[in-house]
Formats: C-alpha cells, sequence, structure tokens
C-alpha cells in the first residue's frame, strides 16, 4: 500500500469510527435518528475535507522547515479555526434536531468547541508530527547524497589523471623507434593507445579487474623501457586469486610511474620495479618496489594523495597506502584493499602472473 492509499484510508476510517462512535451512544440514549445519522455522515466527509485543506496548506508552504515556535502558533491557529468551523456548521443544525436534549446546557458553544478543538487537535498534532519527522528524514537523505555525490565527482576527477609528461615522452621514443624499428614503433603506438584509452575510459568505472590494471602497467612500463632501454627492469607477479579483484583504474599506473620518476630514473646506472599482488586474509596487498631511497620519492605528491584519497572513497577507512623505506636501497608502495562483497573477486583458475624484463 502507498503512502497516498495508508493516508485516505486512515482519513475514512478514523473520522468514520471517531464520528459513528458518537452517533451510536446517541442512538442508545435517546433511540435511532435518521436526521442526526445523515448529519453524522456529513461531519464525516467535513472533517475529512477540513483535515485534507490543513494537510495541503501544510504541505505547500512547508511548515514542517519552520522554527518550532513559529511551527507551534500555525499549529495552535489551525486548530482553532477548524474547531471553528465545525461549530457553526453543527452547532445551528443540531439546535433544530436536538433542541430538548441541548437546552438544559448554558454553554453550549463552548462545550461543541472544546470538544471539537481537542479532537481536531490530536489529528493535526499527528499528522504535523509525522510530516516533520518525514521531512527530516528527507532532508538528511539528502545530505547523505549530495555528499555521495560530491565524493564520486571528486573520485572521477582523480582517477582520471595521467601524467602529460608521460604522454609527451612516449611520443618522442616512438618516433626515435620509427626509423630504426618500425614493429617495435607499432607494438608501441599499441600499447600507448590502449594506456590512453583506460585514462578515457576510467572517469566512467570505479573499479576495474587487477588483471586489467595489470596489463595497463606492463604496456607503461614496456614504453617506459623504450626511453630508459636497459636502465630499466621489471617483474610482475600476481597471486591467480588476486587477478579478478576489483581496483581503481589507473591507481598502480600512477604507483609505478612515481616509483620510476623518483627512484629508477634518478639513478645513473637505472634500477629494478617490481609489482607484487598477495591475499591476506579478506585483503589484497599491492607492493609496488622500486630501488631507490624515499629521500628521493615523491612521498607527498599530487599522485601518492591521489592514491590515499581513491581509497579512502571507494572503500573508507579499511583500506590503506603507505610508502616506505623497505631497505637500505629499496623503497616500497603497499595498497591494502578489503573485500567489499563476494562478487568482488574471483579466482580465474589461470596460473600466476609473472613477467620479467630485462
Amino acid at each position: 500500500m502507498s503512502k497516498t492509499q495508508l493516508y485516505w484510508t486512515l482519513q475514512l476510517l478514523g473520522w468514520t469510527i471517531f464520528i459513528m462512535y458518537d452517533f451510536v451512544f446517541y442512538s442508545a440514549e435517546y433511540g435511532f435518528d435518521t436526521s442526526y445519522f445523515l448529519l453524522s455522515i456529513a461531519n464525516i466527509f467535513l472533517a475529512v475535507t477540513l483535515t485534507h485543506l490543513y494537510r495541503l496548506v501544510i504541505r505547500r508552504w512547508n511548515w514542517s522547515s519552520l522554527p518550532m515556535l513559529r511551527l507551534v502558533f500555525r499549529v495552535g491557529f489551525s486548530v482553532l479555526i477548524l474547531a471553528t468551523i465545525m461549530t457553526f456548521v453543527n452547532l445551528p443544525i443540531d439546535r433544530q434536531l436536538l433542541a430538548q436534549n441541548i437546552v438544559d446546557h448554558p454553554f453550549v458553544f463552548w462545550n461543541y468547541f472544546s470538544s471539537w478543538s481537542k479532537t481536531l487537535l490530536a489529528w493535526v498534532l499527528s499528522y504535523t508530527v509525522y510530516h516533520y519527522v518525514e521531512q527530516t528524514r528527507m532532508t538528511e537523505l539528502e545530505k547523505i547524497m549530495l555528499k555521495t555525490s560530491m565524493r564520486e565527482a571528486e573520485a572521477k576527477v582523480l582517477r582520471s589523471q595521467l601524467n602529460p609528461h608521460f604522454t609527451f615522452n612516449a611520443l618522442n621514443s616512438i618516433r626515435a623507434l620509427v626509423m630504426e624499428d618500425p614493429l617495435k614503433a607499432q607494438h608501441s603506438i599499441t600499447q600507448l593507445s590502449n594506456i590512453l584509452r583506460n585514462s578515457l575510459l576510467a572517469d566512467r568505472r570505479k573499479t576495474v579487474d587487477l588483471r586489467e590494471e595489470l596489463k595497463t602497467v606492463e604496456d607503461y612500463l614496456e614504453l617506459e623501457k623504450v626511453r630508459y632501454e636497459e636502465r630499466l627492469s621489471y617483474t610482475i607477479k600476481a597471486d591467480p586469486q588476486t587477478l579478478y579483484w576489483q581496483v581503481p583504474p589507473m591507481m598502480l599506473q600512477t604507483l609505478v610511474e612515481n616509483g620510476i620518476k623518483h627512484g629508477v630514473s634518478r639513478l645513473p646506472k637505472g634500477g629494478y620495479l617490481e609489482v607484487e599482488s598477495i591475499l591476506e586474509g579478506n585483503f589484497l596487498i599491492i607492493q609496488i618496489r622500486n630501488t631507490g631511497t624515499l629521500g628521493s620519492t615523491d612521498s607527498g605528491g599530487v599522485g601518492l594523495l591521489n592514491t590515499a584519497e581513491r581509497l579512502s572513497i571507494l572503500y573508507g577507512k579499511d583500506a590503506h597506502f603507505k610508502i616506505f623505506q623497505e631497505e637500505e636501497n629499496w623503497v616500497c608502495a603497499e595498497v591494502k584493499i578489503p573485500m567489499i562483497s563476494d562478487g568482488l573477486h574471483r579466482f580465474s583458475g589461470e596460473t600466476p602472473v609473472a613477467r620479467d624484463a630485462n
């Protein structure tokens, strides 16, 4: 049953029970009166109409968002207006139909007015409180949705960032290959297009399979090897159970780029980079190790700050990112991602990914 259907059911049923209850007691004491029965039916529809008008007013001018003092004043004034209308409609008719029964009451008007005021106050308060609570709940929900939308917008910006210097360097490297090794140049163009395509698609997807992200990383490292040649060696190792875990797109590429830019590239003889993924309980651990020292590795750059922020947005406080000096000449960037649902990772049945490039 919808809220509208429930509202009308309670309206009709509630006023019918209340007014017919009074009619039954009157009939038990004075006997059945057709005119009074018709008046009772008319009162049901009048009460439904007046209280529904109150509902329209409170919704139209959004009274539930008013300060409490102003809301109380409007509720009290509304009850007085509704009770006055019901009294002025009923009293003249009752004076004709029930003159012999009400003639002995010296304060007939105030008795009628008091009775209707109490009844209508109960209805008005019930509906106003319900509407106030509902409005408060909707406001809180809108705040949550707005906050979620803002965080999603932030995530889109963060995951779509690709260092333009890499693109320029890759194009220059490919240009040098065109005459020397056309086939390798063609393969490098394919690898660059794959990276660019994934970068463009990154703002449309919250997460991707780890195996897809590792393929992007491999394409990136192969392009960097064109530029650094023998100065860069790398290995990619992945537990087969991690290949279908969901990770933020272009995240690993950012960390690998950081390792090369601030680690390997600054060493005269070049260096080594390793990407490894393992499972620890319900967590995926990804480590990017590179030769170098933390003092020469960007530990507070935009790329690394973006990584921490993206993990927080997607996975909350259970996700972690840190970069540290693992050994004397080794820097490690570690990402820890929780399993956020049973469907986020599947065992692929494939052999572990292990790629070495020297």
